[in-house]
């Protein structure tokens, strides 16, 4: 049985043996990495995926099946695992806060004799120790948005920062007189929340006019979002507009902005491309999403992997398209078909 004490000294253990077990690799910032390539590349640079062997099994292990995100991330993989033969199991925690629980389903992982792991862990260190056992025997293991594992090998996702800097740039060309503004972030420590909201908060701080009057952690959860922007709202009257690092955050925030009779005046932008928040956006509730588009994340990610396994070897970050999507071009966007998908970002 895993305990809070075996699971921190596990982790400490790790860390100091981090280095040589990860191949003297450098620390992972999959936004900053030099040693990357462009998802559209993949076939172009390396050729046809190579056919993998009988009877290859890929184990993906998810933050929590209770946000639509991880599912469709998860639809992904299943997408490019039928279509290649290969065997594909996916499992996660019960919620986005069980780290414990999340290392177990990864150890069990390991244990089963996959041949590949497609790994989203809900911090930057709570899997590391599974991670570093299954690249010591040999299980090819990819690191999947957003929380990244220092010592990993190899991630799949998009440039994080860019999320809020996109956010960001929206204010400026729509708010030319600037404003009060404030940021719901994810989990504290996690890569991907700090990397959004500093790309949101540094780009708009160079502006000229906007004030960032709060940024907040609500631990990817609507409904202390919601209380956080209630509370913000409550101090700053005069709000013009949230960032949240997250779109079920987000919708948390539309509803505080409702419940304030603001709408009018307070736009609120998520992150991650739900239906949900393309519904809102729809309906004119939610102003915008930054759609990282998980079933073609999936997709990729699990292409990625099966290329690994093949021998190919690849750079350490596929990174993978993201769009801001607002009621101007929520319909252009609005396309199930990946395939379809796929042609419109390459055009783009």
């Amino acid at each position: 049985m895993i305990t809070i004490k075996s699971f921190l000294m596990a982790s400490a253990v790790t860390a100091f043996a981090g280095g040589a077990m990860a191949q003297d690799l450098a620390p992972l910032n999959s936004d900053t990495e030099a040693d990357r390539m462009d998802w559209s590349a993949l076939s172009e640079q390396f050729g046809d995926m190579p056919a993998p062997a009988e009877g290859t099994q890929v184990g993906g292990v998810s933050k929590t099946l209770t946000n639509e995100y991880w599912r469709s991330l998860g639809q992904g993989y299943q997408n490019t695992a039928e279509a290649n033969g290969v065997g594909f199991a996916y499992q996660a925690a019960p919620s986005e806060g069980d780290q414990l629980g999340q290392l177990s389903i990864a150890e069990n992982m390991i244990l089963q004799g996959y041949q590949g792991l497609l790994v989203s862990p809900q911090t930057d260190n709570n899997l590391q120790p599974a991670v570093e056992t299954a690249s010591a025997q040999g299980i090819v293991v990819v690191n999947v948005n957003d929380a990244v594992i220092p010592s990993a090998a190899h991630y799949v996702g998009n440039v994080q920062r860019d999320n809020g800097v996109r956010v960001a740039q929206w204010f400026i060309d729509n708010a030319p007189e600037g404003g009060k503004v404030a940021v719901i972030e994810g989990q504290p420590g996690v890569f991907a929340a700090g990397q959004r909201t500093d790309g949101f908060t540094a780009t708009i701080g160079e502006a000229e006019g906007f004030e960032v009057v709060a940024s907040v952690p609500a631990n990817w959860s609507r409904e202390t979002a919601y209380d956080a922007a209630s509370t913000i709202l409550q101090q700053h009257p005069d709000l013009i507009g949230f960032y949240a690092n997250n779109d079920g955050m987000a919708l948390g925030v539309v509803e505080a902005v409702k419940a304030a009779g603001l709408q009018d005046q307070v736009s609120v932008f998520g992150t991650d491309g739900i239906s949900d928040a393309y519904a809102s956006i729809r309906a004119g509730d939610l102003t915008g999403t930054v759609d990282s588009f998980p079933v073609l994340t999936g997709e990729v990610a699990m292409e990625v992997v099966l290329r690994l396994i093949g021998g190919q070897d690849l750079p350490r970050v596929v990174a993978t398209p993201q769009a801001l999507i607002t009621a101007d071009n929520v319909e252009e966007y609005s396309v199930e078909d990946t395939a379809a998908l796929r042609e419109m970002l390459l055009a783009d």
